[in-house]
């Protein structure tokens, strides 16, 4: 069946189980979203990670390039362009992946966990708002702003470890032999504490940028599709308008965070370690506000070029991913 089929077959779906007969995303309104219920979890899966793993390694250099210049190893103001040669002058191009293979590691389990509990949170939400009475675009936004939150969290019981020991490769290099020895060396010396580093910071970091994220992304497709108005014959315009509210929302969510971004790099990085409170001193002292905001560029760049991109990834993996009988019914 084709994707314009099956996006009519998904919106008479909805529009039965959710409107009481009145269909939710109707032609002319907004694309039909394909719920957690009507995916194949296996394919959807081993297709996201597959994906997702190759959008991470086209990101990975920002990602490098935007944790030294908020750990900088020198006492001079960091700059992205004299950083970057720096990297490339030091490592060559193998120095913007450092840190890649334990990153790549986390990164199944992590968008595993992230995607099964954004759509399972955000269906059930969803579900709920519906029955309570909240009209369709309100229960959309706030099954989207839970679906954040929750997802944020299970991703990073994670992604905190693995972002630990991946930061410790970018900066350290000589301190360790690679992913296991790190591993090893932050157990070690540090315990199982060492692994969760800023762990508290990165839930407040994450957990309101996700919920701001996703709620913005569901309100900006809606908005815009008013303006341009929807064709469900033309699923590139699709792809488009969710790639173009991805990136905006992404670009927004990388200035809110910004300051705790930092400041959780430099909790997992730096070898002082010390309290949140001592680590926002410590930046205040070196460079005053404008320190919290060092490798925004790299950032903003960064999450608003992952967001439309992993979006639309993410939404194409779930038009593939939907169940054999519903394609077979279209």
């Amino acid at each position: 069946m084709s994707l314009t089929a099956a996006k009519s077959e998904i919106a008479c779906m909805r529009g039965g189980r959710e409107g009481g007969g009145g269909a939710t995303e109707t032609a002319g309104s907004v694309p039909a979203e394909v719920s957690w219920e009507m995916l194949d979890k296996s394919r959807f899966f081993v297709l996201g990670a597959a994906l997702f793993s190759g959008v991470s390694a086209a990101l990975y250099p920002a990602v490098v390039l935007k944790t030294h210049l908020q750990v900088p190893q020198h006492s001079q103001q960091p700059r992205p362009l004299l950083t970057a040669a720096q990297i490339l002058r030091t490592d060559g191009p193998r120095g913007f992946y450092r840190g890649f293979g334990t990153s790549l590691a986390g990164t199944v389990p992590a968008r595993a966990l992230y995607m099964a509990a954004l759509e399972s949170t955000k269906s059930a939400v969803g579900t709920a708002a519906v029955r309570l009475g909240l009209p369709e675009p309100a229960a959309s936004t706030t099954a989207s702003a839970a679906a954040g939150v929750s997802a944020a969290i299970a991703a990073q019981l994670v992604w905190t470890p693995v972002d630990v020991i991946s930061q410790r490769l970018m900066i350290h290099k000589h301190k360790y032999l690679g992913g296991v020895d790190a591993l090893k060396k932050i157990v070690k010396y540090e315990g199982l504490n060492g692994l969760y580093r800023g762990f508290g910071v990165s839930i407040l970091t994450y957990a309101p940028s996700n919920a701001v994220w996703w709620a913005s992304y569901s309100v900006s497709q809606r908005f815009i599709w008013q303006i341009v108005g929807y064709d469900n014959s033309d699923y590139s315009s699709v792809m488009a308008v969710q790639g173009l509210s991805a990136a905006v929302a992404g670009g927004a969510a990388a200035v809110v965070t910004m300051p705790l971004d930092t400041i959780k790099t430099r909790m997992q990085v730096m070898d002082c370690g010390g309290s949140m409170g001592r680590t926002v001193k410590g930046l205040i002292k070196e460079g005053g506000l404008c320190a919290c905001f060092r490798g925004l560029g790299p950032r903003w760049a960064s999450m608003s070029l992952s967001a439309a991109t992993m979006i639309t990834t993410y939404e194409f993996v779930k038009r593939l991913s939907t169940k054999q009988d519903l394609n077979e019914n279209g």
